[in-house]
């Protein structure tokens, strides 16, 4: 895609040159350091997409998008410093027509690739993707859990039988230090087969692999999973939303992904990334939970087709799954 970038910081606009050819198959049509250049420049020579800052002198991004949605509407992803301290005017941008909003990457490769990720979907959406993420074979299960997450993981996991036809990849939020014992605990509580994550390993039809690192499990281009300490001072490890993201981007294939109990909000703009990229997506019910925060942060974010107990989870997967 032929990506513009709208920001009056040149730092930020390096960060995002930068992130932006890590990805081949896009290319900087131009810059703009102003709303007011950003509405010019585009009646001239309108881009497939436009990563759009909200806070700039002279014009802001809010009414650069509204006006170059009447004059020469395309594709416009905001990209601010902050997302959720600055919610009141990511929704008014989205209003006159901007598609999603995204924090501004540092220099840190984990920045870059939730940056990519965003892009990618928007790229399927306007028909734009040139880039085809390696197809699998393999239906992909993904789960993302926190507080009162092996609870409501067992309940799943304990009625999908030995031969579930769909590889499963857990991220719970949980000490490094206890994750082999959760694995063990697991691995005896279903007729799957349950192990540690390892750098190369692949999903497998069958196979439960659970994130067991301070790290953040993330799949890459080539379908093996790897971890990664990026972003440094995210407060939730191994991240939901880093593991979901890299999902979104990297997996070619449709799948279905759940976001059960927890505390805080991770994994609800993954989970979002997922639908937007058609995926069946789930959200645990209030009820259920333990600590209604992830799920309710993914509904709020319509990231969820579906809201169901664990019980009903089971029972969809079952359903949707090839056996």
């Amino acid at each position: 895609m032929r990506i513009a970038i709208v920001n009056d910081l040149s730092l930020a606009v390096e960060a995002l040159r930068r992130a932006v050819k890590q990805a081949p198959q896009h290319e900087i049509a131009w810059v703009a350091y102003n709303g007011s250049e950003a509405v010019s420049k585009c009646a001239h020579d309108r881009p497939d997409l436009i990563l759009m800052d909200l806070f700039m002198p002279e014009m802001d991004g809010v009414e650069a998008t509204k006006l170059i949605m009447q004059r020469s509407p395309c594709a416009v992803l905001i990209v601010t410093a902050d997302v959720q301290h600055s919610s009141a005017k990511v929704f008014e941008a989205m209003g006159y027509g901007a598609l999603d909003a995204v924090n501004t990457p540092t220099f840190g490769k984990e920045d870059a690739h939730i940056l990519l990720s965003k892009i990618n979907t928007i790229g399927k959406l306007i028909g734009k993707s040139k880039f085809m993420p390696l197809q699998s074979k393999v239906p992909l299960v993904v789960i993302g859990a926190s507080t009162g997450g092996p609870k409501a993981i067992v309940t799943i996991l304990s009625q999908l039988p030995p031969d579930f036809g769909a590889a499963i990849v857990i991220v719970q939020h949980v000490d490094m230090q206890f994750a082999p014992g959760m694995i063990d605990w697991l691995d005896q509580q279903t007729a799957l087969r349950v192990k540690k994550a390892q750098v190369g390993d692949r999903p497998t039809k069958g196979m439960v692999l659970f994130a067991s690192s301070n790290d953040h499990l993330c799949l890459q281009a080539n379908g093996t999973l790897t971890y990664t300490p990026y972003p440094i001072h995210y407060p939730y490890r191994p991240s939901v939303d880093v593991f979901f993201n890299s999902v979104a981007q990297n997996w070619g294939d449709r799948g279905t992904a759940i976001l059960l109990t927890g505390m805080g909000r991770d994994g609800a703009e993954g989970l979002k990334a997922l639908r937007l990229g058609g995926w069946y997506t789930i959200a645990q019910n209030e009820s259920s939970c333990v600590v209604y925060g992830m799920p309710k942060a993914a509904i709020e974010l319509n990231a969820a087709v579906d809201v169901l107990s664990p019980d009903a989870i089971a029972t969809a997967l079952l359903h949707r799954s090839p056996l």
